[in-house]
């Protein structure tokens, strides 16, 4: 069995500021529809945000982007959801045949998460 793994830190003070900046314009470039409602509906929005963000960083890390459909993997080719038991999973808009554990935690300043890619 093949394995990569990604890793990215997000400061939830950048995601704010970047959201502030930017509104819409930037939600909509970088999140699907479903991510954006899911953290609306939380109390800490940008931390949660901010743990979505870090999980797609870490996913395209763990990808290699020349055995996704040869082409560069978009923000929104990648989505984060969370399982029936709450925990986040990646659903990809191409067809991928990689599968992917994730793991997210975040803070009050920061997000990380960590991806797995594996066949």
């Amino acid at each position: 069995m093949h394995l990569n793994t990604g890793i990215d830190l997000v400061e939830v003070g950048r995601m704010k500021t970047a959201v502030e900046k930017w509104g819409e314009r930037l939600l909509n470039r970088v999140f699907t529809p479903r991510e954006i409602e899911y953290s609306r509906k939380k109390a800490c929005f940008y931390q949660h945000l901010a743990a979505r963000f870090a999980a797609k960083e870490a996913v395209m890390k763990s990808l290699d982007q020349k055995e996704f459909n040869r082409r560069p993997i978009g923000w929104k080719d990648i989505e984060v959801v969370n399982n029936e038991q709450g925990k986040p999973e990646i659903r990809f808009t191409p067809h991928q045949k990689k599968r992917i554990s994730l793991t997210i935690s975040h803070t009050k300043d920061y997000a990380i998460a960590q991806a797995i890619a594996y066949e």
